[in-house]
């Protein structure tokens, strides 16, 4: 694999290099990168195999190759302090308030002191760093870097900003490690004709790109939320409530404005919940939201006067230093002066971007989208997303790099690349697959119950929870069981908790990295999970010697996404369930099941209940696409194999 690197490397063009678990494709791609002295954008999949990279084989390989090389970690803005939010915040807290109108919690007046600390010592100001930070903590989203408060170059600590500084150091780097988040988003705002995140270079790594399709889709959208609408409101509320205009009437236009966006936008989000249907994700067309119509162009028309009122009090120059600042000139005054015309200016964007959005949603007419309502909390989203994100990424993407290198464990079906060549719409790459040097004829043995229920059955629950339980006797735990879907993880947990004696863990009871390492900690653990836990997730050693699938993974055919996607495969003439739903989940089966092994001292079961991998004719290309470990019907013969291996 690394020849193969070094060679597109030399010459430019595409390569598609898929490499088993254990094989150390991040040190293959790497290596030819850093001695080729040509700069490289990484991207993986997860912030997490991002500070792997970073903190631990890039160090690595600084000492092993003796070859000098710079590099930068780059995270989304939401990861970063705002230096200028910070002390708008701190100055704040005797007025009992936050920047954001939030009344300030007990809790965060405790945390106050520790982020000031860390605010003045940091060389990053990444949150990563605040080890006992709270996840979802409410206040971190008041303090972080945001897109759409960002003052970007008018900010008044733009030089010492973090994410500027981070920037600064990403272009001068030889190795820059994103993740695909952020490259996206980089892409699409590039697109928008807003400034770049991300420095030019020529060459791109992709690492688990098998994962890239998803989150392109998800950035090259369009999306409008309650949330977002009520946040500008908030801000405008805000605004008004520091900033200084120089007549009563520019005032008065402006608070007219903004309470008419939150008028009208209560109206259209609480008829758009009335709306939806009961389902979280739900396709809809112009006609569907007929009874939300007058009530949408009502926002679209106060969206569109906000940003009026703001241009022209800004025009007339009205709008100014804020009222609590002293009379007399003085720096402070011109400063302040300043901050409220950038808040201003930046108010009269989002409003800008945000009606904009409205009208594309609201005609719902793009046939290269698909529209969907999604309920988020106590909100309402609509959504756009891309039927085809092929030709938005080569030319959004991987048209601006002479070198792009595509890499993951998993990304060929049937043995060949012809899915993912399609969906990343990759023309005429190079392609390697590097098989993995795990021995699965000894490490490990595939379980395939002899008797199952289809998986429609209104039996399978309970089949699936017995088999289950059976399985996790012989392996005294030390499991993950995963599903495709919460209402059968509950079924199945329910049964194993009353049944066996290991401690059970369950997917959304604590923090992704909280779950992990009580799980490595804890013997004999048990972890119940769906989506989230099927990939980037590594447990090495004996602390897991099982993994069970519930059933195949296929994409839901009622998902909006997926459904267009079949739409539109069947209505170009081809087959959507062979071309698109299988490899889709030969692909996502083979990312489970890849939780296993991984070291090649790992021994381990691997069990899948789905019956269809032998009574229906697709199940033998999952079969043909699974790691090549012996196949029993019999639970004994997993008894015996841990035997062997104990």
């Amino acid at each position: 694999m690394a020849d193969a690197v070094g060679a597109v490397l030399d010459e430019g063009g595409t390569l598609l290099a898929e490499a088993g678990t254990g094989t150390g494709k991040t040190l293959a791609y790497l290596v030819p990168a850093i001695l080729s002295r040509k700069r490289v954008i990484v991207s993986t999949g997860t912030k997490n195999l991002q500070e792997q990279v970073f903190f631990k084989d890039l160090p690595a390989l600084r000492d092993a190759l003796d070859v000098p090389f710079t590099a930068t970690l780059m995270k989304g803005r939401s990861n970063y302090l705002c230096l200028h939010r910070f002390e708008t915040y701190r100055d704040g807290v005797e007025g009992n308030t936050s920047a954001a109108g939030r009344l300030i919690e007990s809790g965060d007046r405790v945390l106050l002191p520790i982020l000031d600390a860390w605010a003045k010592r940091t060389d990053t100001g990444d949150r990563a760093e605040l080890d006992d930070l709270p996840e979802n903590l409410p206040l971190w989203k008041d303090l972080a870097v945001d897109a759409d408060t960002c003052l970007g170059t008018d900010c008044p600590r733009h030089a010492e900003c973090f994410v500027t500084r981070m920037r600064q150091r990403a272009a001068e780097s030889e190795v820059v490690i994103v993740n695909h988040h952020l490259l996206c988003a980089d892409a699409s705002v590039r697109q928008s004709a807003f400034g770049e995140v991300i420095p030019d270079c020529s060459t791109l790594v992709v690492d688990e790109a098998h994962q890239l399709e998803d989150v392109a889709t998800q950035y090259f959208g369009i999306a409008l939320s309650s949330h977002k609408v009520d946040e500008l409101v908030r801000d405008g509320d805000e605004f008004l409530a520091r900033a200084h205009c120089e007549d009563r009437a520019t005032r008065e236009d402006l608070r007219r404005a903004i309470d008419r966006v939150g008028a009208h936008a209560r109206a259209f989000f609480t008829a758009l919940a009335l709306a939806r249907p009961g389902e979280n994700r739900a396709r809809y067309t112009s006609d569907v939201l007929a009874p939300c119509a007058d009530d949408g162009m009502a926002l679209s028309g106060a969206l569109d006067g906000l940003e009026a009122s703001l241009g022209l009090g800004l025009s007339a120059g009205s709008i100014g230093a804020a009222s609590s600042i002293e009379p007399s000139p003085g720096p402070s005054v011109d400063s302040a002066a300043r901050g409220a015309v950038e808040d201003a200016a930046a108010l009269q964007r989002r409003a800008g971007e945000l009606g904009q959005a409205l009208q594309f949603l609201l005609s719902a007419n793009d046939s290269d989208y698909v529209y969907f309502l999604e309920a988020r909390g106590r909100g309402v989203v609509l959504r756009a997303a891309p039927i085809d994100v092929s030709r938005i990424m080569r030319d959004a993407l991987f048209d601006r790099f002479q070198t792009v290198v595509l890499t993951s464990a998993t990304l060929a079906v049937d043995g060949s690349f012809e899915y993912i060549r399609g969906r990343l719409g990759v023309g005429h790459p190079l392609e390697v697959r590097v098989a993995s040097e795990f021995d699965y004829a000894r490490q490990a043995v595939l379980y395939l119950p002899r008797r199952m229920p289809p998986p429609k059955a209104p039996a399978f629950a309970q089949a699936v929870a017995r088999e289950v339980v059976d399985i996790l006797r012989l392996t005294e735990g030390r499991a993950f069981v995963l599903f495709t879907s919460y209402a059968m993880l509950q079924t199945v947990h329910r049964v194993v908790e009353m049944s066996l004696p290991y401690p059970v863990l369950v997917q959304g009871s604590a923090p992704r990295t909280t779950i992990l390492d009580t799980f490595r900690a804890t013997p004999n653990a048990v972890l119940l999970a769906t989506a989230s836990f099927w990939q980037g997730v590594d447990v090495v050693g004996e602390a897991l010697s099982c993994v069970i699938i519930d059933r195949l993974p296929f994409a839901s055919p009622g998902d909006p996404i997926t459904a267009a996607r079949i739409e539109a495969i069947s209505a170009s003439g081809g087959d959507a369930f062979a071309e698109y739903q299988v490899p889709l989940a030969i692909l996502a089966l083979q990312q489970g099941l890849g939780r296993l092994l991984r070291h090649r001292t790992d021994r381990g079961v691997l069990a899948i209940l789905d019956p269809r991998l032998r009574t229906m004719g697709y199940g033998q290309r999952f079969l043909d696409s699974l790691p090549p470990a012996p196949v029993t019907l019999d639970l004994e013969q997993i008894g015996k194999f841990l035997a062997r291996n104990s």
